[in-house]
């Protein structure tokens, strides 16, 4: 019975809602890094928003999220 609920529960997601929950952890991720100084692990968070920004349907989410990556970007230039 939960595996039914769970499964109705995983169908009625929607990809997009995902992506951006993906993207907006990953923009976490990458600020926690960079401040933390693990500059490797913030690139590869960076990269990965880079790679998911495109995918997303909504055009202001992708427009605020590629003002955090750009922002990102010039930070990790900056740390190094």
């Amino acid at each position: 019975m939960a595996d039914d609920d769970l499964q109705a529960q995983i169908a009625q997601l929607r990809v997009d809602d995902i992506l951006v929950g993906a993207a907006s952890t990953l923009a976490s991720v990458a600020y926690a890094k960079l401040e933390a100084g693990d500059r490797e692990q913030a690139k590869r968070a960076i990269d990965a928003l880079a790679a998911v920004l495109p995918l997303l349907e909504d055009d202001s989410l992708r427009r605020d999220l590629g003002a955090a990556l750009a922002n990102l970007q010039v930070a990790f230039a900056s740390a190094g």
